[in-house]
């Protein structure tokens, strides 16, 4: 069986991809589903490639149980033919990566959304940045992304 893969986008890979990242990894344990998938998360920025993600999103995360692991990296073409769905945490984003595949030499494979397509709760039409504000920005995210990834998974299943 082929796994479906995923790749969660913000700007920087440091607070909401890699948090949306790990959600749904701890979704899918729950459900029992991690060996049907493929998950990562990007940013369409460069500037904190190779990094944590943020303590305060990791702080906020692990209060929930939630372990966030991943590394920031940026968003490639090659991610465009590696990934089925690519969902962007917010509209500028979601435009960069459009941006970015139609200036890219790629196949048409992934499905590229926004997260908050996915939302049942929360009216936000996208998830706010946390960065520069205060702590419990961090929490009100991990809020609405676990609102949006449980959505999406059940679309997908």
């Amino acid at each position: 069986m082929k796994k479906i893969s995923v790749l969660f986008v913000c700007l920087g890979n440091i607070c909401r991809s890699p948090a949306a990242e790990a959600i749904f990894i701890s979704l899918l344990k729950k459900k029992g589903l991690t060996d049907g998938f493929i998950v990562d998360s990007a940013g369409t920025g460069s500037w904190h490639i190779g990094k944590k993600a943020d303590s305060r999103m990791r702080f906020a995360a692990e209060r929930r149980d939630i372990n966030i692991l991943s590394r920031a990296r940026q968003i490639t073409s090659k991610d465009f033919e590696e990934f089925n769905y690519i969902l962007a945490m917010d509209d500028s984003n979601f435009r960069n990566i459009q941006n970015l595949k139609n200036s890219a030499d790629s196949t048409d494979f992934a499905s590229i959304k926004k997260i908050q397509d996915f939302r049942s709760v929360f009216k936000e039409q996208e998830v706010p940045d946390p960065y520069f504000g205060g702590d419990e920005g961090f929490d009100y995210v991990l809020d609405i992304l676990e609102d949006s990834v449980n959505g999406f998974l059940e679309s997908i299943s």
